[in-house]
């Protein structure tokens, strides 16, 4: 089991972090998977009824026999790890400085099925940008947490972790850390985290100044919808007239993202507790994280990766996608992380009333392509945009150099 720091010796106070990975959970977790009780094949011929089985056969025989955690432990341990109890939770991350006097600092912010692991690309290029063809004046001091209820991070054992709470959270962790001047960039759940801690809210009139210390934010999902476009696509309502061809058909992939590719969203929107084979049965871990569609209707990157389909080239490999599942696994936060999509009251994708500076990145095979129009609209301090042929819903995983580009295009002149 993944070892956690117990000592809380002052809350203010930030320690060190050790990962213990014991021989024995990687051995229960391999016994599980040869155990598992598998269901008959699906009755059609696509991944209309969920995950294939011949995909999560294929991927139980690799993850039992050949998969092997100890790299991705390794390369977890090349960086310093921390926790900070805030407000009565541990809350974990990594923090990396870098070697160059003037970098600035950024929180960098996962969401779900995610988790550190699929930050860990950006780390290099973002705090030793000359390594990766940028200048030293582009370099970040990186600092990523993990989510409350995820990865290495404490459970809440009480109610109100939402995404406002977490976002004053990080903002705190930065101000522990000496930064008084930091920006932040997230996608998915983080992509609303940073939204909320620049004071976007669910009624944009109710939108609140941002932090001091906050100076701009970058996303990657971004909270860019017209109201009353996001309640009519999340009804199912047919295109309205008098949108662009672009906005058409970004409201044609909303439609079906909503229709036939969010339950997950909903089932742990409102019975997360119920979810109890996350944490007994690796299998169903695995194949509810790997459900996780696109826009289009389509089977998202990871099903894309693990089918060998893809049409476009990708950073993720088979061992990223597994290396996040089994952290998930050894932490027990499949049911813990899910809670909350019950917590939160920010409506996915919708405007948030952020007036801070914002850089917005729009990946092919994202959830929802964002047209620069609601971009422009929903971000009235828009200081950069960029619309990308290829990538998806994973971008740090997927496109890390594409999404680090982006954020120091972002930030370039708010140093």
């Amino acid at each position: 089991m993944a070892g956690k720091t117990q000592a809380r010796t002052g809350g203010a106070e930030v320690r060190p972090f050790k990962i213990e990975v014991s021989e024995a959970d990687l051995e229960d977790l391999r016994a599980r998977i040869k155990a598992t009780r598998w269901p008959e094949k699906e009755t059609v011929d696509d991944d209309s009824q969920g995950v294939p089985l011949a995909l999560m056969q294929d991927l139980a025989r690799y993850w039992a026999n050949d998969y092997d955690w100890r790299k991705c432990e390794a390369r977890l341990k090349e960086f310093p790890h921390f926790v900070t109890e805030i407000d009565g939770l541990d809350i974990h991350f990594i923090h990396v400085r870098s070697q160059h006097e003037d970098a600035l600092p950024i929180v960098v912010c996962h969401g779900w099925p995610g988790s550190i692991i699929e930050q860990l690309k950006l780390i290099g290029r973002l705090t030793d940008p000359t390594a990766h063809g940028a200048s030293a004046s582009d370099a970040f001091h990186v600092v990523i947490p993990s989510m409350p209820g995820y990865g290495f991070s404490g459970k809440p054992t009480t109610t109100g972790w939402d995404p406002v709470h977490i976002g004053k959270a990080y903002v705190e962790i930065m101000k522990r850390l000496g930064y008084t001047r930091f920006v932040a960039q997230g996608g998915d759940w983080g992509a609303i985290v940073v939204d909320a801690m620049a004071g976007g809210r669910a009624d944009p009139a109710a939108a609140e100044p941002a932090p001091p210390e906050l100076i701009g934010i970058h996303t990657n999902m971004a909270g860019a919808i017209p109201p009353d476009l996001f309640v009519a696509s999340f009804v199912g309502t047919p295109t309205p007239s008098g949108l662009s061809d672009e906005e058409s058909s970004t409201y044609e992939q909303l439609l079906k993202f909503f229709g036939s590719h969010v339950a997950y969203g909903l089932i742990m929107g409102t019975r997360p507790q119920t979810l109890y084979g996350l944490a007994d049965s690796p299998i169903d871990l695995a194949a509810f994280m790997i459900d996780h569609g696109d826009g289009a209707g389509q089977p998202g990157i990871v099903q894309q990766v693990l089918e060998k389909r893809l049409k476009n080239p990708s950073d993720l490999t088979r061992d990223d996608i597994l290396d996040n599942i089994t952290l998930f696994w050894l932490t027990n936060t499949g049911v813990s992380s899910g809670r909350l999509y019950w917590e939160s009251k920010l409506p996915f994708f919708a405007v948030k009333g952020v007036t801070v500076p914002v850089g917005v990145s729009t990946f092919a095979d994202e959830i929802y392509r964002v047209p620069r129009s609601w971009a422009e609209q929903a971000y009235p301090n828009l200081v950069h945009y960029a619309q990308h042929d290829r990538g998806g819903h994973f971008a740090a995983w997927e496109q890390p150099q594409l999404l680090s580009e982006d954020v120091r295009e972002t930030f370039r002149s708010l140093r």
